[in-house]
């Protein structure tokens, strides 16, 4: 016997106790914010930006030597013309140079930054003993090479004799820079006399000398031994000075060798 059941929609076949997933409300359903997303961890940066970075500080670590070379030479520059044409009055700055420092004329090479001092002490205290007035004035500053500083300097002064009138000779000083621009030499070098005429005898090498022009660069060098110069304040000046050094260098060898025993 057939029966004939009715159209049921899908709703009605549901039990009353499981309620539908249709009727559960949207407020009660947990969604996942923005606030949960920042919570993981950033991505690792991309390899070529490190690259960057690294090359950057490659370059900085380079460029710092460069830039104390040049902080320290246009300081040497800047006190050089200040000492100068005052080192018959006041001491040097002895910050530009090296503790090693060699000092080269046409005779004498001394080392060390205290005979270096020495030197300019002799200078003033015997200057100040055998002239009543004594300077050297700057003529050109300039720059052969980057580590290399030439000063073309003239010196004049008035002796405490008074048989003998003044006198001037010009010369040059080149200081020599390391790598991390302080100076480690200085040579005086490219003499010109200009000896009063009644001191020179004839056709001497000061004769020759004086019969250059006088010329800010270093296109002569002359110098014969002292002795075979004219007996003025000049040679007795350079005399004393390095006499001076001479003393010094004699007691501290000796001060050595009493150690040494």
């Amino acid at each position: 016997m057939a029966y004939s059941l009715p159209n049921l929609s899908p709703t009605l076949l549901q039990s009353k106790d499981k309620p539908s997933a249709i009727n559960v409300p949207l407020s009660s359903v947990s969604i996942p914010t923005a606030s949960a997303q920042t919570k993981l961890e950033p991505p690792p940066p991309r390899r070529g930006a490190v690259q960057v970075n690294r090359t950057s500080g490659a370059q900085d670590k380079q460029q710092e030597p460069k830039n104390e070379f040049y902080v320290n030479l246009g300081l040497a520059v800047r006190t050089l013309r200040e000492d100068l044409p005052l080192i018959f009055t006041k001491d040097l700055n002895y910050d530009i140079y090296r503790d090693d420092i060699t000092f080269r004329d046409p005779l004498n090479t001394f080392t060390g930054i205290e005979n270096y001092k020495l030197i300019f002490w002799a200078l003033r205290f015997h200057g100040r003993i055998l002239f009543r007035d004594i300077s050297l004035d700057i003529l050109r500053v300039w720059q052969p090479s980057e580590t290399m500083i030439l000063i073309r300097w003239n010196l004049r002064g008035v002796p405490r004799v008074p048989w003998e009138a003044k006198g001037q000779f010009q010369g040059t000083s080149r200081y020599k820079l390391d790598r991390n621009g302080k100076i480690y030499e200085h040579k005086v070098d490219n003499l010109a006399f200009n000896f009063p005429q009644t001191l020179r005898p004839a056709a001497s090498v000061l004769d020759l000398v004086a019969a250059c022009p006088a010329s800010p660069n270093p296109t002569f060098s002359l110098w014969g031994p002292v002795d075979d110069g004219p007996s003025s304040s000049w040679v007795e000046f350079y005399r004393a000075v390095k006499d001076t050094l001479d003393r010094e260098s004699l007691m501290i060898s000796q001060d050595c060798l009493a150690t040494c025993s």
